[in-house]
């Protein structure tokens, strides 16, 4: 596995505690008192790490004399409470080259993959989890959450033997981890793994609270209702204008419009039609922003729909995608019943806060860093 390390964050080597006062003085911050008490453990972990590289650096290879490596941290919290926010932060100040942060489903994929590539060796997993070990030290996995029987089954051994080889794994999520697979099948099999998060890593809770995205300042017409006639010729004035430069290339999934920046889709062609998350991933990689027009309001029926746009709002968020939608109905009413509903508040919060003005001014994440 390859992890880039060509770039540093900026703020590497500010500790959480002086990157969390900065934080507080944007002017739609609110104070929240469980964000400040993660930031204490995020803290004192980013010390450990400071002091663990400084001790490693002295001694020679893997000896006796190895310092121990940090426990790492396991963010639960309700949708919107600020886990992505923190964890970022935290990434941003690690002054470490061999760190990742990754969506845990995109993560998953890419296990998956690599597994399939070493089915040659006695122990796949072993053999991925060397690979692993050997680019990467801190390793952040967002969005934790187990709803696949083939990740429930590998992931107890997975996670096992990162911590063995000495990665530090931080990783957010809204469940606690006795609340991760709840009605999975055969979820006995699954219960060494949580068994394993608690007794390994530190657990923190920001509670349910308030959703900070929810409560975000200003917001941008960017999400329209309802997806009509009126709103399709609002997209595409809004389109000419701000995207003069059509594009010659086209697009692997059939596009209303492409520039050289931007690229237009319909509802039922881009989530309406089998695609994945690679191919979502593809798309963010390329346009700073994306028009997606016509969602409609889902009900059970639309299940598998509900489920590629849950996939589409997470990769686009996860990149910093600039996202113009029109839509049947507000973001908190498109999926109210059927498989996975109550996931998606997470995506109904993100398409919120994507409306912000915060947001919009996040810089484009054109690749992301590949195992």
């Amino acid at each position: 596995m390859h992890l880039d390390t060509s770039v540093i964050d900026p703020n590497a080597g500010m500790s959480p505690h002086a990157w969390y006062r900065h934080a507080k003085q944007a002017s739609e911050f609110v104070e929240d008192t469980a964000q400040s008490a993660a930031i204490e453990a995020l803290d004192a972990l980013w010390q450990q790490l400071i002091d663990f590289k400084t001790k490693r650096n002295h001694f020679l290879g893997r000896s006796l004399l190895s310092p121990e490596v940090p426990k790492g941290l396991y963010i639960h919290g309700g949708v919107g409470r600020g886990k992505t926010f923190l964890m970022d932060g935290f990434y941003a100040c690690v002054p470490y080259k061999r760190k990742r942060r990754i969506h845990f489903h995109h993560f998953m994929a890419e296990v998956h993959q690599r597994m399939k590539q070493l089915a040659n060796h006695d122990d796949p997993l072993i053999a991925l989890s060397d690979s692993i070990a050997e680019s990467t030290r801190l390793l952040c996995l967002d969005e934790f959450h187990v709803d696949d029987i083939a990740d429930a089954m590998i992931l107890g051994r997975l996670i096992a033997a990162l911590l063995e080889r000495g990665v530090v794994l931080i990783t957010t999520s809204n469940y606690p981890p006795s609340g991760l697979y709840p009605h999975g099948l055969q979820r006995q099999n699954f219960l060494p793994a949580i068994a394993l998060l608690e007794r390994e890593l530190k657990i923190l809770s920001l509670g349910t609270g308030n959703d900070y995205r929810m409560l975000s300042g200003e917001k941008e017409m960017r999400y329209i209702v309802p997806a009509d006639v009126l709103s399709e010729a609002h997209m595409l004035a809004m389109f000419e204008r701000l995207h003069p430069h059509p594009a010659e290339i086209g697009a692997t999934i059939p596009a209303k419009r492409i520039a050289l920046d931007a690229i237009w889709f319909d509802f039922k062609e881009l989530c309406g039609k089998a695609h994945g998350q690679s191919d979502y991933l593809s798309i963010a990689h390329i346009y700073r922003t994306v028009y997606l027009s016509d969602i409609p309001q889902l009900t059970a029926e639309h299940s598998a729909e509900a489920r590629r746009l849950t996939w589409l709002i997470d990769v686009f968020y996860d990149n910093h995608v600039q996202l113009v939608v029109s839509a049947a109905t507000s973001p908190e009413q498109l999926y109210t019943q059927g498989v996975g509903a109550g996931e998606f508040t997470r995506t109904a919060s993100r398409l919120v806060e994507m409306q912000s003005k915060r947001y919009m001014q996040l810089p484009h994440r054109t690749q992301n860093v590949t195992l």
